[in-house]
């Protein structure tokens, strides 16, 4: 499993021009899903994006209980090593990649964190003000 985790000033996803998700002073977080991933590195992912110190001063998004707009990311497992053209071969197909981006969404907020999403699978606007700008690779 891989994430992109940016700070924001504000984030939102919109589908067809109908706003899906939006948060303000938070995280924006890309995630993508391979084939071996399971609900372990669901748990683990969101753990360590609600404790990461990525916040200014220092601190984590528990630490401020900033919201989180967490955005599904195929791309995220494009190869592109060979040729121009980005193979989506190690990228998970939907019915293993939805529920494990739904558990990360769902341990987010065990964990207390407000949650916001876009839509799986879907054709998304994502739009956002960074911060910093800090952006940060996690994978498991």
């Amino acid at each position: 499993m891989r994430a992109v985790v940016q700070t924001v000033s504000e984030a939102e996803v919109t589908v067809k021009e109908e706003r899906v998700g939006a948060i303000r002073d938070g995280l924006l977080v890309l995630v993508g899903v391979t084939h071996s991933d399971g609900l372990d590195e669901a748990r683990w992912i969101a753990e360590k994006i609600w404790k990461l110190r990525i916040m200014g001063d220092e601190q984590s998004a528990s630490d401020l209980d900033a919201p989180i707009l967490l955005v599904s990311q195929f791309t995220l497992y494009a190869d592109t090593r060979k040729g121009r053209r980005p193979s989506w071969n190690a990228a998970a197909p939907r019915p293993v990649a939805e529920p494990l981006v739904d558990a990360v969404a769902a341990a987010l907020r065990d964990l207390g964190a407000h949650v916001e999403t876009g839509e799986f699978g879907a054709m998304m606007e994502v739009r956002s003000v960074n911060v910093g700008p800090n952006t940060i690779l996690l994978e498991r």
